[in-house]
């Protein structure tokens, strides 16, 4: 891509005492900063419905956060970490497995273990790890568990890395949306964690895709020019049903956190594969900058993604799976979304960088007032409402 996006231009102080190590008690009661028509308020979750246009529809991440870290020992007492990252095959294979199974993981401690299994051992259980490669582990267990029933019986919340503490009780319940459905990621859609039942039941007109997040969600851009930076990829799906939703609602839509904006956008670009001829899984990946140029949004949003819909329906898809590497920027030219709930992101981050691309320049302001009016940061922190001025 033909442009320079110098990082250094989006960092800011962001005191340790500001980062929520905690959620609230209560969820709803979180603060929530508006921003909309270049005016700033505050107000607080509870309190957002009234703040969103009657006919908007609200789109959400409805992915689960599996307990994806796993404590190892070696024979000699070694404390090896593996932290599952996603699996080698499809994701509902790989949590209905039973016997074995393969993931892609980040091993801690990875010094120590450089031959033979490492072994977790809880009552009858027995759960095996043999390393493949660095970045590639094979577990084989002794029961009729699925690997899902075993992460959930021997793994860990992989809470950010930032809160410098070990995962907690409340992490359980807490670190997870009200309507999360899908497992699949290793970092909350944290946007979506101050919303109660009640609050949901609100808004009449809802839509959901799953993105499975990852741990490059955590990743700081280390290069100067941001550009330049090698977006993570993650996976996607939508059903049908929800597609036909979107379509009617293009250009109204309020996305719940930065990984629903990166899926409905993506969304568009599959469409636009429909349109001029193509399977739009024929790249399985949406590119990092697929969504860019004057020639690759020449179509309304709502036919691109009618076109995506149709190709479903004809093709008797139900749920289409693809993966997407997006990175939006500062002028970017949103398609589908015409608002965004979100947390207060770090400095040098791609998050601050799509937030950038929302509001503008504002973003400063919006974070200098954030910062004068107490407001909390990161995954446990506030929120915030944040409109697109214009929408294609």
């Amino acid at each position: 891509m033909d442009k320079v996006i110098n990082i250094s231009e989006f960092d800011y102080h962001l005191p340790v005492e500001r980062i929520a190590k905690f959620p609230l008690d209560r969820r709803e009661e979180s603060k929530l900063l508006v921003y909309k028509h270049n005016i700033i308020a505050d107000s607080q979750f509870l309190n957002i419905r009234g703040e969103i246009p009657s006919d908007y529809l609200l789109a959400f991440n409805n992915t689960k956060v599996v307990r994806a870290r796993l404590i190892f020992r070696k024979d000699s007492g070694a404390r090896i970490e593996i932290f599952c990252l996603e699996p080698v095959l499809d994701y509902e294979r790989a949590f209905a497995a039973v016997g074995q199974c393969s993931w892609k993981c980040i091993v801690g401690n990875a010094k120590k273990w450089k031959e033979g299994d490492v072994k977790i051992t809880h009552n009858e259980i027995t759960l095996s790890a043999a390393k493949i490669s660095d970045n590639q582990v094979k577990f084989s267990w002794n029961t009729t568990h699925t690997f899902g029933e075993l992460l959930a019986i021997l793994g860990k919340i992989p809470i950010p890395p930032y809160l410098e503490r070990d995962s907690a009780e409340i992490d359980n319940s807490r670190y997870q949306t009200t309507y999360c459905k899908i497992e699949g990621s290793v970092a909350a859609p944290t946007a979506g964690l101050h919303f109660t039942k009640d609050i949901l039941a609100q808004f009449p007109v809802q839509a959901e895709v799953t993105l499975h997040v990852g741990a490059g969600t955590f990743l700081p851009v280390k290069t100067e020019n941001a550009v330049e930076h090698a977006m993570h990829t993650e996976h996607f799906s939508i059903e049908v049903a929800e597609l036909e939703k979107l379509v009617r609602s293009a250009g109204r839509i309020i996305a719940v956190g930065t990984t629903t904006v990166r899926t409905l956008e993506s969304l568009v670009v599959l469409g636009e594969r429909v349109l001029t001829g193509g399977n739009p899984r024929e790249q399985q990946t949406v590119g990092q900058w697929e969504a860019y140029g004057e020639e690759k949004q020449s179509a309304p949003a709502a036919d691109a993604l009618g076109a995506l819909h149709q190709y479903m329906v004809k093709n008797q898809i139900p749920n289409l799976h693809c993966s997407t590497q997006i990175m939006i920027t500062p002028g970017y030219r949103f398609r589908v979304v015409a608002g965004l709930i979100t947390n207060f992101h770090q400095p040098k981050s791609t998050l601050l960088l799509l937030i950038s691309a929302v509001v503008g320049d504002d973003w400063h302001r919006i974070y200098e007032h954030a910062m004068a009016n107490g407001y909390r940061f990161l995954s446990y922190g506030d929120s915030s409402l944040l409109f697109v001025e214009s929408v294609r």
